[in-house]
């Protein structure tokens, strides 16, 4: 499987940072899920960090820890929102499509919601 074998490529540096850019965007949803868990249990093992760009706020979610959301140019970082089972499980989703729903109304001159 070419996703595993990159990852392992990329661990045998031993890098400090580990950037994954869309990193299961070719694999359909069980192999997604297979390769989640598997990054998920390395990045438990070797406790380095992993940062992860994606377009999927649900793939966000299932693999990160802390959720940072970039809005179109400018270019501008929301609030870090935290995902380390501290918060109610649907709030790291339903903070980030709020945010993306805001950056719409920005985007289209209209006023933000709530």
């Amino acid at each position: 499987m070419r996703p595993r074998a990159a990852i392992a490529s990329a661990l045998a540096i031993e890098p400090e940072v580990l950037l994954m850019d869309e990193p299961f965007g070719d694999l359909d949803a069980q192999n997604c899920r297979i390769v989640q868990k598997e990054v998920r249990r390395i990045w438990k093992e070797i406790g380095r960090t992993i940062l992860f760009v994606t377009h999927s706020i649900e793939e966000a979610v299932a693999g990160g820890t802390t959720l940072v959301m970039v809005s179109a140019r400018p270019s501008r970082v929301h609030q870090p929102i935290r995902n380390d089972g501290r918060v109610e499980r649907g709030k790291p989703i339903d903070d980030p499509n709020t945010m993306i729903m805001e950056e719409v109304l920005r985007q289209q001159g209209e006023a933000p919601l709530g």
